[in-house]
C-alpha cells in the first residue's frame, strides 16, 4: 500500500481531494433541493469553507507543486480545514443545548445581506440561530455538523500526507 502511495502522482492526490469535496457539495445540494433541508446560517458558512477547500485542491492539482508549493498548499487547506472545525464544533454544541437556551432565529440571509454591514452579516452568520438546532438528516446516528467535521478533519490530514509524501 505505501508502495502504491508513492507511485501516484501528487497531481492525482489532489484531484482525488477536489473530487471528494466536490461530492460533498453535491450532496449538500442534494439534501437541500431534493430532501427540502435548507441550510442554516452556520451551514452556510460551512459551505463556503468547503468552496475554499475545492478551489484550494483544484488549484493545487493545476499547479503540481514541488516541497514548498505542496507546504503552502497542505497550510492553506489545513487552516481552512480548521476553521471549518470550529465551526462545525459550534453547531454540534447549538444543537446539543438544552431547549431554553437556544439562541432566537434571525432575519433571514437575504434580509442581513442588503440592511446590514457585511462585518455585521458575518458575525450574526458565525453565531448560529436556532435553526441551527434543528436535527436534519443522520447517518449513524451523526447528524451533518458531525459529518462535516470528520470531513474537515479528513481533508486537512489528506493534505499533510500529500506534503509529507512530496517532502521524502
Amino acid at each position: 500500500m505505501l508502495k502504491l502511495w508513492r507511485t501516484i502522482s501528487n497531481r492525482w492526490l489532489y484531484l482525488a481531494g477536489f473530487l471528494y469535496v466536490c461530492g460533498l457539495m453535491g450532496f449538500g445540494l442534494f439534501l437541500q433541493y431534493v430532501k427540502h433541508q435548507d441550510p442554516c446560517p452556520l451551514c452556510m458558512v460551512q459551505r463556503v469553507i468547503f468552496i475554499a477547500i475545492l478551489l484550494v485542491f483544484l488549484i493545487a492539482a493545476a499547479h503540481g507543486p514541488r516541497r514548498v508549493g505542496a507546504g503552502i498548499y497542505a497550510a492553506l487547506i489545513t487552516l481552512f480545514s480548521l476553521t471549518g472545525v470550529a465551526v462545525a464544533a459550534r453547531h454540534i454544541w447549538i444543537q446539543n443545548l438544552p431547549a431554553d437556551q437556544v439562541p432566537a432565529c434571525g432575519p433571514g440571509l437575504d434580509y442581513m445581506l442588503e440592511t446590514m454591514p457585511m462585518a455585521s452579516v458575518l458575525k450574526e452568520l458565525l453565531h448560529g440561530s436556532g435553526e441551527c438546532a434543528a436535527h436534519g438528516w443522520t447517518l449513524f446516528t451523526l447528524g451533518i455538523p458531525e459529518w462535516s467535521l470528520l470531513c474537515y478533519l479528513a481533508l486537512g490530514v489528506w493534505a499533510v500526507l500529500i506534503a509529507i509524501k512530496t517532502r521524502s
